[in-house]
């Protein structure tokens, strides 16, 4: 008898002892994609966010004294893996990250049932922007209609766009379909023509038909909507057909180092918008160096460090963290739950001063976050390749964001009618 309560004993004490040390963190997993054709573009954003989660657990003990465990689940970028990896890591997560907008549309009708909310940054369903409706969801700092805004404003910032010719490339999944609304309405608003060119996943490195279609077309400018192995297809045979690279402009997704690399000068004038922007002299860089890189805790390199995507890592890591310490200081609570940051990401204020006080100076403009308002639109930056990098050719640019707000909570309507019942966010006016 002795001995079974001594078993016993011992068996509780080792259930308390391993419930204290699953609390004693914040876990945050992410769905990775290190693999699979997007892989090239998936690396450095997670070294990124990886990184920066990595640094603040060795620099400052995590956040809140509470340590972050920033776990990948590996999807491939793939829809089914992704669902997959959602499930797995529902039970103790605070946040789900998904990372393709496809993933994000299935995720998103579970997230009001699990009570998760999804930090889907730059990407996803644009009408996540109504906080009212999607109240589990964000696509802070900036969405895909903030992107197709704010390329158009550029241009048109040149010369007026009236009867010109736009060519939309894009990648023929969810992701590419994204902007269509508002380039459409924007056409019609300007004058200008949208030709929409989809390629399929099996074209991505072979769009020899597309680049055809174009040379026929003879666009003014080529707006890109690619991603992974897409960019670099794309790039390629645009030198090789010569089209004027200062006339082909992508999304922030369309704006990796590595995939102008390739090209090198000849890839000089091209452009992508972007919120993000690699600053190797904001001091987050040398916290980062110091406690991560030379301890051996990143899998990163130095010519990837230089690049966007791994400063668009940090920048999202960034601003989880942010959400999660607004969060803890709202409930007053270090391990808060998939509920307190819901509230933290809706209440975040990324002021200059802010963003100055985070060491990402340079890295990412102003923005703020609201009940209503889950985007943030903190606007952004287009970037320009030199021939060796990306450099800032605008000022910062900010999208017309009431032009499309009408649209945006009628498609978010749409979506909840189309989902019934869907619980909205009572009260919410903010």
């Amino acid at each position: 008898m002795k001995q079974f309560t001594k078993l016993a004993f011992a068996g509780v004490l080792a259930a308390l002892t391993a419930g204290a040390a699953q609390a004693q963190e914040l876990y945050t997993p992410n769905l990775a994609y290190r693999t699979g054709p997007f892989a090239a573009t998936g690396i450095p954003l997670m070294n990124g966010q990886s990184d920066y989660m990595a640094m603040l657990n060795a620099r400052d003990g995590g956040i809140g004294g509470v340590m972050v465990n920033a776990e990948e689940c590996e999807t491939g970028y793939s829809t089914e893996k992704g669902v997959e990896c959602y499930e797995k890591t529902k039970g103790k997560a605070i946040v789900t990250q998904p990372w393709s907008t496809g993933i994000t549309l299935q995720v998103l009708p579970k997230t009001n049932v699990d009570m998760i909310p999804i930090l889907a940054s730059g990407y996803g369903f644009s009408p996540m922007m109504d906080g009212k409706v999607f109240q589990w969801a964000y696509n802070t700092p900036a969405g895909y209609w903030d992107a197709a805004d704010m390329i158009i404003q550029y241009l048109e910032g040149m010369e007026s766009l009236d009867g010109k010719t736009i060519a939309f490339l894009h990648l023929d999944h969810p992701f590419g379909k994204e902007p269509l609304p508002v380039l459409e309405a924007l056409a019609e608003e300007k004058g200008f023509t949208l030709n929409p060119i989809p390629v399929g996943l099996k074209e991505m490195q072979n769009q020899s038909a597309q680049w055809l279609q174009i040379r026929r077309m003879r666009p003014d400018y080529v707006v890109m909507w690619g991603w992974g192995a897409m960019n670099a297809g794309a790039i390629t045979e645009a030198v090789k057909t010569k089209f004027p690279m200062e006339n082909m402009l992508g999304v922030w997704w369309s704006g990796h180092d590595a995939d102008l690399a390739i090209v090198g000068e000849a890839g000089k004038g091209y452009k992508s918008i972007s919120w993000s922007f690699p600053n190797l002299d904001a001091p987050v860089m040398a916290d980062i160096k110091k406690h991560v890189i030379d301890a051996g805790l990143s899998k990163t390199d130095e010519t990837e460090m230089k690049g966007v995507f791994y400063s668009r890592g940090i920048i999202i890591s960034a601003i989880l963290a942010e959400g999660i310490r607004v969060a803890q200081a709202e409930y007053d609570v270090a391990e808060i739950n998939a509920e307190q940051l819901r509230w933290g990401l809706e209440n975040i204020n990324m002021t200059e001063a802010r963003i100055e006080e985070l060491g990402l100076t340079g890295m990412v403009p102003p923005f703020a976050t609201s009940c209503s308002n889950h985007t943030g639109h903190s606007g952004g930056w287009m970037l320009e390749w030199d021939g060796e990098k990306f450099v800032k050719v605008s000022e910062h640019l900010t999208a017309n964001v009431a032009a499309y707000t009408e649209l945006a909570q009628q498609n978010a309507k749409d979506y909840a009618d189309a989902n019934a019942p869907w619980p909205m966010a009572e009260g919410c006016e903010g």
